[in-house]
């Protein structure tokens, strides 16, 4: 089976989605052969830099103005038409692509992919299945176009909502956004954070920072830290070099007194970095764990007890995976903000705010077992299992449907 994945690399999840559905592919069948696209970048190169940084600077600077946009793009105007037939007017720059290419199937991890190749196979007579990959917890119009033979969703509740905006019923699937394999296999626990140098024994906050924002999470961290409760902390700052940095002389400063113990030699490059420092004086802080780049986050998630996080739609889906609860700060309005309300509104998560009843929530959570194991048996309910084995079965029929019912006249 030869599998096109178009996606962009608007925020992280679109590419991390492709790239797991991809894994999977290739683990299941050798002889498949699956390509990932960065559907802007190939089209427009000029395009894609002024979407990629628009959409950060408006995330981080403008996002009521972000969000607004958001809930705009989601309804029928004369403005979004004309975005639409101007954005389809980029649609036969995909041709050589799939010429090249030859794909039995096209699956889609993001919006613009999806218009892009839906207007090429509705006006050019394209005979390939596609699939459209949705990855966050709510829906929106973008991600609707004729020519679709397949939606994937998170969630009963997107389906529900498919079904409002007039989506047949034959072409939803609620398997979940594709993660990587490793987020379903279980570890043990207390080996783990032994062999990190992490007392079993403590309970454990995860931060995952995201790819952007220094001063909230030191905020929070500040915030967290002051609790009286006993737990240890794990901070994760993604690919963020400023965030590591300034976190890195932030711990120096508040643990000025302390130890500081070495976990391993720092190696010179970025991604290997770690290092940890504990308490040892009465200022308000917590034994505490700083990785730069991981990619053995499906590890530190089972290794902890609750979760600090932006709702992004990937890291929602890995927490779910492992079972975590989480605690969200600062979703963006828009799809973060839909996504919180999604996962608060089903017990699996709590909301924090820039106010005192930050520690509060940390505090009542991580010393209030019941409420982390309600959490968690709501997140089980939720869970969709493995969502790329699920998709990968159903890509082989639609292959099969196609070969039946699409063969071309000659």
């Amino acid at each position: 089976m030869r599998v096109l994945i178009l996606s962009a690399t608007t925020g992280g999840g679109h590419m991390t989605a492709a790239n797991a559905l991809k894994e999977y592919i290739l683990q299941k069948d050798n002889d498949s052969a699956v390509e990932i696209y960065d559907t802007i970048q190939y089209v427009s190169p000029m395009l894609n830099k002024a979407v990629t940084n628009g959409y950060v600077y408006m995330a981080t600077k403008t996002p009521k103005l972000y969000g607004g946009m958001y809930k705009s793009s989601d309804k029928n105007t004369p403005l979004n038409k004309a975005v639409e037939i101007a954005l389809s007017g980029l649609k036969k720059k995909l041709v050589p692509m799939i010429q090249d290419f030859r794909p039995d199937i096209i699956v889609t991890t993001h919006a613009f992919a999806s218009e892009l190749i839906c207007a090429l196979k509705t006006k050019e007579d394209l005979h390939i299945p596609v699939v459209n990959i949705l990855t966050d917890f709510s829906v929106h119009k973008t991600y609707i176009n004729k020519g679709v033979d397949a939606y994937i969703m998170s969630s009963d509740e997107m389906v529900n909502q498919m079904l409002l905006r007039g989506v047949e019923r034959d072409v939803l699937h609620s398997f979940g956004i594709p993660i990587k394999t490793n987020f379903l296999k279980s570890i043990d626990r207390k080996t783990a954070l032994e062999e990190e140098d992490l007392d079993p024994e403590l309970p454990t906050v995860l931060i995952m920072a995201g790819s952007f924002g220094v001063t909230d999470i030191l905020k929070i961290y500040h915030k967290i830290v002051k609790s009286d409760a006993d737990f240890q902390i794990i901070v994760i700052t993604g690919k963020n070099e400023k965030l590591y940095e300034t976190f890195e002389r932030y711990l120096s400063k508040i643990d000025i007194n302390n130890t500081l113990y070495e976990l391993q030699q720092l190696y010179p490059s970025m991604n290997q970095r770690s290092s940890i420092r504990h308490s040892r004086s009465r200022k308000p802080t917590k034994p505490t764990k700083l990785l730069y780049f991981t990619d053995q986050v499906e590890k530190y998630m089972q290794m902890s007890d609750l979760i600090v996080t932006k709702p992004g739609g990937l890291t929602v889906s890995e927490s779910i995976a492992t079972g975590l609860p989480m605690a969200i700060f600062k979703a963006i309005p828009g799809q973060e903000e839909q996504n919180a309300d999604y996962l608060v509104r089903n017990g699996m998560a709590v909301r924090l705010f820039k106010d005192n009843t930050c520690t509060e929530k940390i505090t009542d959570l991580i010393t209030s077992p019941e409420k982390l194991k309600k959490m968690r048996e709501a997140i089980h309910k939720k869970s969709n299992g493995n969502s790329a084995a699920k998709i990968y079965v159903l890509l082989q029929e639609l292959v099969e449907k196609y070969k039946k019912t699409n063969i071309p006249d000659e």
